[in-house]
């Protein structure tokens, strides 16, 4: 019989990242890692990001740093002069919280994008969802149903910004 509760977080980084840096801080991801073991028992951590061969230290780092890495090929989307890179995470997020699901006993998702809500919807019908953290204040209305599981990211902000 099991002893002890197993989470596991599943990042969205790009609604991460931006949803911080829209809030006008950076995080530092190895405190966040920290952070998600010490106030929510999290063992495992996967991060969803896309994949850019010059950002391979940043990978490195995150890695060192105790994540999963979940990689994305990315696509440069042409915006008139100003390319934007997508490597969208969504269906690789709601995949791997499935294919992990016998393993965890709760899990926490961290994004406010309401492409998550079908996700989210199960796991609380499953007792199965521990968080949503949310990077900023704007998040997808379609998540305030489950209002009493959202922690805003911007609370911690003192103990997980980059110095």
């Amino acid at each position: 019989m099991k002893k002890f509760f197993s989470n596991y977080a599943f990042i969205d980084s790009q609604n991460l990242n931006l949803g911080v840096k829209s809030q006008g801080w950076q995080l530092d991801f190895e405190r966040f890692r920290i952070f998600l073991k010490e106030k929510y028992k999290v063992e495992k951590v996967y991060l969803f990001i896309g994949f850019i061969p010059e950002n391979q230290s940043l990978y490195i780092y995150l890695q060192k740093s105790g994540y999963i890495c979940i990689f994305k090929p990315t696509l440069e989307v042409n915006k008139r002069k100003n390319p934007k890179i997508k490597g969208n995470v969504d269906a690789e997020l709601v995949l791997h919280t499935m294919i992990e699901y016998s393993n965890y006993d709760r899990a926490i998702i961290v994004s406010g994008d309401g492409d998550f809500f079908c996700l989210i919807e199960y796991l609380v019908k499953e007792n199965k969802l521990l968080k949503v953290i949310v990077p900023n204040h704007r998040f997808s209305s379609l998540l305030r149903k489950y209002s009493n599981y959202i922690a805003n990211i911007q609370l911690f902000r003192k103990k997980l910004e980059r110095k």
